[in-house]
C-alpha cells in the first residue's frame, strides 16, 4: 500500500526558496510564506522584498532562512548608508527602512509583546522617543579578525556566515574616532604579519578588537583579544588573552595604556571597567534614565533599590532626589566602579552590594529594609520567575522596569500584575536606529495590600 506524501512538506536545510516578505516578526526577522502557506522567517528581508533565501532550520510548522539575494526591492526601501565590501552592514539590518517606519514598527512590537505574550491591557502606551542621531551613535563596537585572499582583515561577519569576515573602513554606526582607532590597529597587525585565529584547528593569533569611546569625554579605549603568542607590543590600551576555542572576548587582561574608560552622563562623571556594562548610546542613555526618574516620581525621602545596577548609572542619577540608593550587581568590577563613582561625584547616600539578584534580594531586605521604589534594568533575557517572586516579596509600592527586550518584559510584567501590581505606563525609546532593537521603560504600581 502506498503512502500519500504530506500535504505541505517542509523545506530541507540548505534549500533555496524565492519568497516575498509580508511583515516583520518580533526581533526583526521577515515573515514570508511559500505558495502553499508554509511560514518562513527570513533574516535580512524587509516588508515588500522579493528575496532568494537559504533555509537554515526547518521545523514542522515553520522554517528559518537567510536572504542571499534581493530579487526585487520593496517600493518602500531606501538606499543603504552603511556598506562594507558591497554588503550591507550586518549591524544595521533595518537601514533600508525609512526612519519614521522604523519607529512605527518598534512601537507596534512593544505593544504587541505586552498584549500577545503578556496578556496585558489597560496600560497607557506613550509615544516612542526617537533617537538623537540616526547614525554614528554607538560608543562601543566589537570587531572580528579574518583573512581575505591572504590579507588580514578586521570587521564583521556577514549575515549568516561566521566563517568569513568583511573588512571595514568606515562603519557609520561608529564615530570617526572609533573608525580611525580600528584602522590603525589593523595596519599594525598587517605590518607585523600577525595571522587571524582559526578556531577550527586552533591556529593563528588575532581574535577580536573592542573599541569603546567616551562620547562626551573624547576618550577612546582599545582592547585587543588574541590567542597566546609572542609578538610586538600592540598599540592598544588593554590586551586580553584567551587560550582555547572560545569565541568570546572575556579573559585575563593586561593593561598597556588607559585601564578605565570615563564618560559623563546626567551631570555625573563615571569610570567604567572593561568587563562592566555601559549603554552603547550615551545620548539616548541619558534620556532613558531621565524617563526612569520621571516614572520613579521621587520626592526626596524614598528608599530606592537599583537592581542590576552595573556601575551605578541609574541609581546615582537618582540619588539627589532620593533618601537612599541601594544597588545590587553580580559583577564585582562593576560594583567597585559604582562605589568609586559615588565617591568621586560626592554622593553619600548610595550603597552597593555584590550579589546575584536571585540570591541577593532577601538579604538586602534584611540589611536595608523594604524599598519604596525598585528600579530594574536586567539583561535581554529578563528576569527569571524566581527573581520576580523575590521582587514581589520586597513589596515596593512602585516598580520602574527598564527593558531592552519587550518579549521578556511581557511575561515579567504579567507575573507582577498577577501578584497585585498594575501596569500603568510604558514608553518605548529608540536607542538603536537601523536595528530592530528597542528599549522601553514601564511603570508598575502595587494595588493589593
Amino acid at each position: 500500500m502506498s503512502t500519500a506524501p504530506p500535504k505541505n512538506p517542509r523545506p530541507h536545510k540548505g534549500e533555496e526558496l524565492e519568497l516575498t516578505v509580508e511583515s516583520l516578526a518580533q526581533g526583526g526577522r521577515g515573515v514570508a510564506r511559500r505558495d502553499d502557506g508554509f511560514v518562513v522567517f527570513v533574516t535580512g528581508g524587509l516588508p515588500g522584498d522579493r528575496v532568494r533565501a537559504r533555509v537554515s532550520r526547518s521545523k514542522r510548522g515553520y522554517a528559518e532562512a537567510a536572504s542571499i539575494e534581493l530579487l526585487e526591492a520593496s517600493p518602500d526601501r531606501i538606499a543603504d548608508t552603511c556598506v562594507h565590501e558591497g554588503e550591507p552592514c550586518p549591524g544595521a539590518p533595518w537601514q533600508g527602512l525609512p526612519y519614521e517606519r522604523q519607529l512605527e514598527l518598534k512601537a507596534e512590537q512593544v505593544d504587541e509583546a505586552l498584549r500577545r505574550l503578556g496578556g496585558l491591557d489597560g496600560y497607557e502606551t506613550e509615544p516612542i522617543v526617537p533617537a538623537a542621531s540616526e547614525w554614528r551613535y554607538r560608543n562601543k563596537l566589537e570587531y572580528s579578525w579574518g583573512d581575505s585572499e591572504g590579507e588580514t582583515v578586521l570587521g564583521f561577519h556577514p549575515r549568516g556566515d561566521w566563517r568569513r569576515v568583511v573588512d571595514v573602513d568606515d562603519c557609520h554606526l561608529a564615530s570617526e574616532k572609533n573608525n580611525a582607532a580600528r584602522n590603525e590597529i589593523r595596519e599594525w597587525a598587517r605590518e607585523n604579519a600577525l595571522p587571524p585565529y582559526e578556531p577550527g584547528d586552533e591556529r593563528g593569533v588575532l581574535r577580536h578588537l573592542v573599541v569603546r569611546e567616551g562620547t562626551r569625554t573624547g576618550q577612546v579605549q582599545t582592547r585587543l583579544v588574541t590567542a597566546p603568542a609572542e609578538f610586538a607590543r600592540p598599540p592598544v590600551d588593554l590586551h586580553t588573552v584567551i587560550d582555547g576555542p572560545s569565541g568570546g572576548t572575556d579573559g585575563p587582561t593586561g593593561v598597556l595604556g588607559e585601564e578605565y574608560l570615563e564618560e559623563e552622563l546626567s551631570g555625573l562623571r563615571f569610570r567604567i571597567s572593561h568587563p562592566a556594562f555601559f549603554q552603547t548610546n550615551t545620548e539616548m542613555a541619558e534620556l532613558l534614565y531621565g524617563i526612569a526618574g520621571e516614572y520613579a516620581a521621587l520626592s526626596g525621602s524614598e528608599k530606592v533599590w537599583d537592581l542590576f545596577c552595573g556601575i551605578g548609572t541609574i541609581g546615582l542619577s537618582l540619588a539627589s532626589q532620593a533618601g537612599s540608593i541601594w544597588g545590587l550587581e553580580s559583577v564585582p568590577e562593576a560594583v567597585a566602579d559604582a562605589e568609586r563613582n559615588a565617591k568621586r561625584n560626592g554622593i553619600g547616600n548610595a550603597r552597593f552590594v555584590t550579589a546575584d539578584a536571585r540570591l541577593g534580594i532577601r538579604p538586602l531586605i534584611e540589611q536595608a529594609e523594604k524599598p519604596d521604589v525598585v528600579v530594574i534594568d536586567p539583561p535581554r533575557a529578563g528576569l527569571s520567575k524566581k527573581i520576580v517572586r523575590r521582587v514581589i516579596e520586597a513589596e515596593a509600592p512602585r516598580i520602574v522596569y527598564v527593558s531592552c527586550n519587550p518579549t521578556t518584559l511581557a511575561p515579567n510584567a504579567a507575573q507582577l500584575v498577577e501578584a497585585g501590581y498594575e501596569l500603568k505606563r510604558i514608553r518605548p525609546v529608540d536607542m538603536f536606529p537601523q536595528t530592530p532593537h528597542v528599549e522601553c521603560v514601564a511603570l508598575l504600581e502595587r494595588t493589593a495590600g
